[in-house]
């Protein structure tokens, strides 16, 4: 593969951004650069409805006016909005107010959004109108906090497109101030917020498009992930605009709707994300006869990528399936390039002035040579500064500048690395992260349970599924159906089990412990 082997260092760049790579201070910069150069192509597309870059920014400013009037800069805002071009006003509109933004999962439980709105801590909640009723509920719980509806009915942003008065304003955010959070789990199972500065975000369009070298001012763009994920909102809303790209967006998966979208607006670039996305559209009667012969890029990530999936999505479109790499800490941490060796099962090489390392389990500080499994640590500008009031964690996951993933891996002798394991207890289900703590809590919660364990299992869908096994307490009763209707009422769906096994006693290891290793097994062995 390398003719100079030697000179191959895993987990150092072999390349560097290009000279003539846009170096915005934020994103709002780049937002002002693409409505000033491109005012009438079309930024955002969104089922009938569609702007361009000049009537996103009227729309982003006249937001951010109203926000700026309310708030305070460094104030938090959270978002419970759906996919929509509305949600892109309300991230730019928060940004051009200096606000952090922290979307929230709408199909979250009200037992799941309260301990991250009580973290947040907004000033503002900002929602789709259909959530209006539950966001105003929701903040009894917080105090001080205001909620506004974005759209029709409310504070509308499509009364300030067509208003040419409307400009960002002359002060815009500095690259270090905070703009974003995005949830993930925490070793005490309670979530914790991963703080994003503005550099950040730019730093991941430059590290991105060194290796994804799609053209600047052509390329049309579609995103199926929710812009509450980190995925969703750095492929709906920074990457675009920072390539000048129109982005096609999609409020809700549905095979053939995306493919719809696909066929329609010609889409060059489709962001799928996890398996479970390519598997669907493959299975739907409509790509038979879909016309995908302009799209030239597809990107993955969020779960592993199987060889096969990979092969049947070539046949049909004529594309690799180019895997990539992130996490809620930042991305990104390696892809396979566009321009270049793509490796099948690999996530990739390492991008532009970033540093991986995989190191010893023990201590974490020995550095491993290529071909050695051992925990991935990350260093770069695209990465969180920390968990918000998680003091604690954040020590704990950033040692000495280098971010420690939790995952397992190991490279190749040309520099690709290979996912393997993950050192924590992590499911990844569709490309959402699941901790099975918060799983086993919900479950022994139950009045007839005595103790109960979430593992995770292989799904050729989703890449992983929750499964979960429960001892019930002495003399009760009841079924697994039972149990499963019980999660429903607590949990979202992805994090829902989809087998509840009963057992008389979990088996443990240790000083009771429970064993889920030795449940894994057993759930390979059936």
């Amino acid at each position: 593969m390398n003719s100079d082997r030697q000179k191959v260092q895993p987990g150092r760049s072999q390349m560097s951004i290009p000279e003539d790579t846009p170096n915005p201070p934020t994103i709002l910069h780049a937002l002002n650069y693409a409505a000033d150069e491109l005012p009438d192509r079309t930024a955002l597309i969104c089922e009938d409805k569609s702007v361009s870059f000049a009537q996103y920014r009227r729309a982003a400013a006249g937001l951010g006016e109203t926000l700026a009037a309310i708030c305070s800069p460094g104030d938090r805002v959270a978002l419970i909005m759906a996919n929509s071009i509305e949600m892109a006003f309300a991230v730019m509109g928060s940004y051009a107010a200096r606000l952090q933004v922290a979307p929230m999962n709408p199909a979250l439980t009200d037992r799941e959004l309260v301990p991250l709105l009580e973290d947040v801590a907004p000033s503002v909640i900002l929602c789709s109108p259909q959530f209006l009723e539950r966001s105003e509920t929701l903040i009894k719980e917080l105090g001080d906090t205001k909620v506004i509806s974005i759209g029709e009915g409310s504070v509308d942003p499509w009364q300030w497109v067509e208003d040419r008065s409307f400009k960002l304003p002359s002060q815009l955010p500095e690259p270090e101030e905070r703009c974003s959070m995005f949830f993930t789990g925490g070793t005490t199972g309670l979530p914790k917020g991963a703080e994003h500065i503005h550099s950040g975000n730019i730093a991941f369009c430059r590290k991105s498009i060194a290796l994804w070298q799609f053209r600047y001012d052509e390329e049309v763009m579609l995103n199926v992930a929710p812009m509450f994920h980190i995925w969703g909102h750095h492929f709906s809303l920074l990457f675009p605009l920072f390539a000048r790209a129109t982005i096609v967006i999609v409020p809700q998966y549905q095979p053939d709707f995306v493919l719809d979208q696909l066929e329609r607006h010609r889409v060059t670039v489709f962001a799928g994300g996890p398996a479970a996305i390519f598997l669907g559209l493959l299975g739907s009667d409509k790509m038979a006869s879909v016309d995908v012969s302009a799209l030239e890029y597809s990107i993955a990530g969020g779960s592993p990528i199987p060889e096969g999936l990979t092969h049947r999505w070539k046949e049909r479109t004529g594309n690799d399936i180019l895997e990539g790499w992130g996490m809620s800490e930042g991305a990104p941490i390696n892809n396979n390039p566009t321009h270049g060796v793509k490796k099948l099962l690999s996530t990739g090489l390492t991008p532009p002035e970033t540093e991986i390392d995989i190191v010893d389990l023990e201590t974490g500080t020995k550095v491993l040579p290529a071909g050695e499994r051992g925990e991935i640590r990350v260093r770069g500008t695209q990465f969180t500064i920390g968990y918000r009031n998680r003091p604690e964690e954040t020590a704990a996951a950033i040692r000495d500048g280098w971010l420690y993933t939790g995952d397992i891996g190991y490279f190749d002798e040309d520099g690709y690395m290979f996912l393997v394991d993950r050192k924590k207890e992590l499911i990844i289900v569709g490309g959402f992260n699941v901790y099975p703590r918060e799983i086993d809590e919900v479950l022994t919660n139950h009045p007839k349970v005595a103790e109960a364990a979430a593992v995770g299992a292989a799904d050729d869908f989703s890449g992983e599924v929750v499964k979960a096994f429960v001892a019930l307490n002495k003399g009760e009763t009841i079924t697994p159906d039972e149990l499963i209707d019980y999660c429903k009422e607590n949990l979202v769906d992805y994090k829902i089990p989809k087998e509840i096994r009963l057992l008389e006693e979990l088996p443990k290891k240790g000083p009771g412990k429970i064993n889920k290793l030795l449940l894994k097994e057993m759930i390979n062995e059936s």
